[in-house]
């Protein structure tokens, strides 16, 4: 897969590709203060037992009343991933779950009262020769800025609308910017993340199947 030329190395949209959402600091230092951490990063890691290398990223984020931000990883396909293991912690709007693949795609989104920032991204492994480590190759599937949604989810009495919802983003031009298919349903969780006030669960992620008795289930979270 090639990085396209608004997206080779050095440039905004390539940055942006790799990394996620480029906030200024006033923003990052607002996180910060109402205690939401998000961990957007993708790291590449090996795994000597079956030989390969994978992606990891990290499902995270959280919400207060004025401001949200989240991030989630799903299959190209836009199916959920199953994770490697859930993370509990006593502390809220954090990290909630480790997550493995070959490939990943990031969505991660921030809310500012009733504005809204979404940036999804594809992220790969591309084999360099005459090396065993590959590097990753990242690229945009959908930008998104300054999102509109006129319902305030974080209210406890649209809890029911969690889900069911995300922002209309617009272009330059003001017409309605659409939504990559396959990731609809992952962006309107993703944006129910960005209004779970005090959240200490994951939104897209979802247990691995175990066996049981011979019969494929799905692990119930503890």
């Amino acid at each position: 897969m090639s990085i396209s030329e608004r997206q080779r190395p050095g440039t905004a949209s390539y940055r942006h590709a790799l990394y996620g959402l480029a906030l200024p600091s006033n923003v990052l230092r607002a996180l910060q203060k109402r205690g939401i951490y998000c961990t957007p990063g993708i790291s590449l890691e090996h795994q000597h037992l079956a030989r390969r290398y994978v992606l990891r990223g990290v499902e995270s984020g959280g919400a207060v009343s004025d401001m949200g931000r989240a991030c989630a990883f799903v299959a190209e396909d836009g199916s959920p991933l199953p994770w490697l293991q859930p993370i509990h912690s006593i502390a809220v709007n954090g990290r909630h779950a480790i997550l493995l693949a070959e490939s990943l795609v990031r969505i991660e989104m921030l809310r500012s009262e009733r504005t809204w920032e979404l940036a999804i991204t594809l992220h790969t492994l591309s084999s360099v020769p005459e090396r065993g480590r590959p590097k990753i190759v990242s690229k945009s599937h959908f930008r998104g800025r300054d999102g509109v949604l006129p319902v305030d989810l974080w209210k406890e009495e649209n809890r029911e609308l969690r889900g069911k919802l995300a922002p209309t983003f617009y272009s330059r031009a003001g017409e309605v910017l659409s939504f990559p298919p396959p990731f609809e349903v992952a962006i309107r969780k993703i944006t129910a993340a960005v209004c779970c006030v005090g959240c200490k669960h994951t939104h897209v992620g979802v247990p691995p199947m175990v066996v049981v008795n011979h019969v494929t289930e799905r692990e119930q979270p503890a």
